[in-house]
């Protein structure tokens, strides 16, 4: 444990401490991260908590799972001429202190007697939770699987985000005297929007997006097809032992998918993307890791047919096509385009689509709620629907795809709730 706060220690001294801290202004929450690491260098860990309690309550998880080189230390001006300041791992350092040692500093507000029912539990849905909880409201979570989480717990693989930690810290940040969890209870299934405004005040929507998106080619309709999303979430595998494993897709989601089926015995992963590798919107090092356990990537490269080769032996193939990168007029970002005759052929026994993810539209067109075109639910800058008594957040209204944005908007939405109400 003493080498471990030397080094944190010195990761913090590297930090200049800068006046206009640009870091602070990359972080979705607007943590106040040079103080916070001002007082791990002077080794007072609970104001350093303190501080980021401020405007956060995930300091176990963020400091694990946040993008912080597309985030905070993508801002660091250390990161100019050389390294950017670990701030990931600082923050995760006092997370892991807050859980075994820290105490939540929070003024706990009188009961007002108004009740919240937040439908859905992931980290837009929590925030908003903590947010109200602490200020005297009652509130109530409806979470359609057994255990809270959401995405943190049936979308983020156990090798990014252990579930023991984040059971702690639901104990200890979350669960309180004012909040009521309800479990194995989902919307337009179990409970109905309207049987939910008859008991409370306001209801808020934070059912997420994680829907995999289709990519309308042909063949996509086969069983060997799978959706990322879904197999993060339910985590029902066929058996990919010795098998070989195509994943369509980029982003931190295909990254996830491709570790776990190599980790669950694929002889062969392949995550085939149509742009450059430095395009990917997934976070680099968790493409190093996936790199390091085997995995094969194929750059700018575009699956247009998935082809049922034997459908007694269950063999399939992928037609592929190359692509080249070109910037269109008047546009920053290149784009794929693909390259006549350079088709080929891949053997695969499974295709797992990550190409991004939506709401579920037989949930949406149940709400009775006005949508956008993209189909989230439609939503004002306080967070308002089309209907005065409820509320949305986090992806279920398209908000950017990370953790740190969607606590933003749950953070966001309930100081909403709270001045409309008071």
């Amino acid at each position: 444990m003493k080498d471990k706060i030397e080094e944190i220690k010195k990761q913090a001294e590297y930090c200049l401490n800068c006046k206009n801290k640009p870091c602070k202004s990359g972080c979705p929450l607007q943590n106040n991260i040079p103080d916070f690491i001002k007082c791990i260098k002077e080794g007072n860990y609970e104001d350093a908590i303190d501080i980021l309690n401020e405007t956060t309550i995930f300091e176990p998880i963020c400091g694990r799972i946040c993008p912080q080189e597309s985030q905070c230390q993508g801002n660091c001006v250390r990161g100019i001429k050389g390294e950017s300041v670990h701030i990931g791992n600082l923050e995760t350092f006092l997370g892991d202190y807050l859980l075994e040692k820290g105490k939540i500093q929070c003024n706990v507000a009188n009961d007002n007697s108004k009740k919240i029912a937040i439908i859905g539990s992931g980290p837009s849905a929590l925030a908003c939770c903590y947010y109200l909880a602490t200020r005297g409201f009652k509130v109530s979570i409806y979470e359609k699987h057994n255990k809270l989480g959401g995405l943190l717990r049936y979308g983020i693989p156990e090798f990014r985000l252990e579930k023991c930690i984040l059971d702690k810290w639901l104990e200890k940040c979350i669960l309180g005297p004012n909040v009521e969890v309800f479990t194995n209870i989902e919307l337009g299934k179990d409970v109905t929007l309207e049987q939910l405004k008859i008991d409370y005040d306001k209801i808020v929507l934070a059912t997420g997006a994680n829907i995999s998106n289709k990519m309308g080619i042909d063949g996509e309709e086969l069983e060997c097809v799978l959706g990322g999303n879904e197999l993060l979430e339910y985590r029902k595998f066929p058996d990919f032992k010795d098998k070989k494993v195509a994943v369509i897709g980029g982003g931190n989601v295909a990254m996830d998918t491709s570790r776990t089926v190599k980790k669950l015995g694929a002889k062969n992963v392949y995550v085939v993307y149509r742009r450059a590798e430095k395009q990917m919107p997934a976070e680099t090092k968790e493409i190093e890791a996936a790199k390091k356990e085997g995995i094969q990537f194929l750059f700018q490269t575009n699956v247009i047919k998935v082809i049922n080769k034997n459908i007694e032996k269950s063999q399939q193939q992928i037609e592929c096509i190359k692509t080249e990168l070109i910037k269109k007029e008047g546009e920053t970002r290149e784009y794929p385009v693909n390259i006549e005759g350079s088709n080929f052929l891949m053997d695969v026994d499974y295709v797992i689509m990550a190409v991004g993810s939506g709401p579920d539209k037989k949930i949406i067109d149940k709400l009775g709620l006005e949508t956008s075109k993209w189909g989230y639910v439609k939503v004002n800058e306080n967070y308002q629907t089309s209907d005065e008594k409820v509320v949305a957040i986090g992806d279920l209204i398209g908000t950017k795809q990370t953790v740190a944005w969607a606590a933003r908007s749950g953070f966001e939405c309930a100081k909403s709730i709270v001045t409309e109400i008071n």
